[in-house]
């Protein structure tokens, strides 16, 4: 293997960069990005029922804040339980526009990544080609040289589809996982301020 890769020239590692960067992001995405993590099933009836028994309370909120993005989205709408309904959502929208970002967060490296890869794998099979070809100029004509040097040259391009063609899967999977989160957290908020205005039941 590193046979190949000290052949395939400097370029190379430039993917390897790239495809190390493009793992440490997916698997940390996998990780952050669960329901359990962001919007835990059962949050809006444990909060109902908690609202029930002993109305809002600094640890009530404190607990909220830090169990998770959906928790945060209700604590920022209970500071606001006193005011009108219009309030209590603009404030949920506020704490849901930076929630947002944060789902969001190194997907639009992880894009990159699966743009750029097949551009510096062809980077890297164009130098490699150079070389090949000034290197035979120089010492004459050899077809199996130069045959296993093409080959070699296109290993570059190999490895930036190889990187470029998961980054690019995770990349639209995580996309399409933030929407409906961000949907979910969104109508989850809605029914707690309708549930605390009287004009839904939990």
């Amino acid at each position: 293997m590193f046979a190949i890769v000290e052949a395939a020239g400097w370029p190379i590692w430039l993917l390897i960069i790239s495809s190390v960067i493009a793992v440490t992001l997916i698997a940390e995405r996998l990780m952050f990005l669960r329901n359990k993590n962001v919007a835990p099933a059962g949050l809006l009836n444990e909060v109902v029922a908690e609202l029930k028994q002993h109305g809002v309370n600094e640890d009530l909120l404190s607990r909220l804040s830090e169990s998770s993005p959906l928790g945060r989205l209700f604590a920022n709408g209970l500071k606001n339980i006193n005011s009108t309904p219009e309030v209590m959502k603009e404030s949920i929208e506020e704490a849901g526009r930076a929630i947002s970002h944060e789902l969001e967060r190194f997907l639009t490296t992880l894009g990159t990544i699966a743009s750029i890869s097949p551009l510096l794998g062809l980077f890297g099979t164009i130098v490699g080609m150079i070389e090949i070809f000034g290197s035979q100029n120089a010492a004459g004509s050899n077809p199996a040289a130069l045959a296993h040097g093409i080959s070699v040259a296109l290993y570059n391009t190999a490895l930036g589809l190889i990187v470029a063609v998961p980054s690019m899967i995770f990349y639209r999977h995580f996309r399409a996982k933030v929407d409906s989160l961000i949907v979910e957290m969104e109508q989850q908020a809605i029914k707690l301020v309708e549930i605390v205005h009287g004009e839904r039941r939990g």
